[in-house]
């Protein structure tokens, strides 16, 4: 399976490309992270995103893109802006009848680090380890968007391949990583971190 990740940011949108299935290891096929500026239209702004965007769609071909669902910020135009750009991807997307799946940053978080309240050096650290990269990718929405697409794949990928009864037909290892997976999924949506408290 391969997975586009969007990070979306009006001034920085990460895009990250893995391919990967349960129980073999994530591969790495690009990333990069499109950069628009802030003094420019906005309109000029999304569609500078939007055109990057089909062409990594045309080019990587991917068999689904993972977007991060935006949440309320104090920032309100940040807010709108990050919105904006995800709703460019989506729509490049349908165009092609690619399905789009948004998973909450905790739940990338989760799904990277075991933890829904780790941080971005944390994400960063773990996407370095997860793809064997020689170094972090930078800037952050680089190992943003990497994350999404891992998370996708980890999450929805796997549910998907060994099916809703969990660890039917898995093997032994799949059926362990499973299990952490569902703990640290729980764990999540609690907003704990595995084995610890709030």
């Amino acid at each position: 399976m391969r997975v586009l990740g969007v990070d979306p940011g009006l001034t920085r949108c990460g895009l990250g490309v893995v391919d990967g299935l349960p129980g073999r290891r994530v591969a790495l096929v690009a990333v990069d992270v499109v950069r628009t500026p802030a003094e420019d239209d906005l309109a000029a702004r999304l569609m500078a995103i939007g055109d990057a965007v089909e062409g990594w769609l045309d080019q990587v071909r991917p068999d689904v893109v993972a977007v991060e669902q935006v949440f309320s910020q104090h920032n309100v135009r940040t807010v709108m802006g990050t919105a904006q750009a995800a709703g460019v991807a989506v729509v490049a997307a349908a165009r092609r009848g690619i399905p789009v799946a948004w998973h909450t940053p905790s739940e990338v978080k989760a799904a990277v680090t075991g933890s829904g309240r780790a941080g971005k050096d944390q994400v960063a650290s773990m996407i370095t380890r997860i793809l064997t990269l020689p170094e972090r990718p930078r800037p952050a929405d680089a190992a943003d968007a990497l994350a999404l697409a891992v998370c996708h794949l980890w999450r929805d990928g796997t549910a998907a391949r060994i099916g809703p009864g969990g660890a039917t037909g898995a093997t032994p290892a799949q059926r362990v990583w499973l299990e952490a997976a569902e703990t640290a999924r729980r764990a999540a949506r609690r907003g704990l971190t595995v084995g610890g408290r709030r």
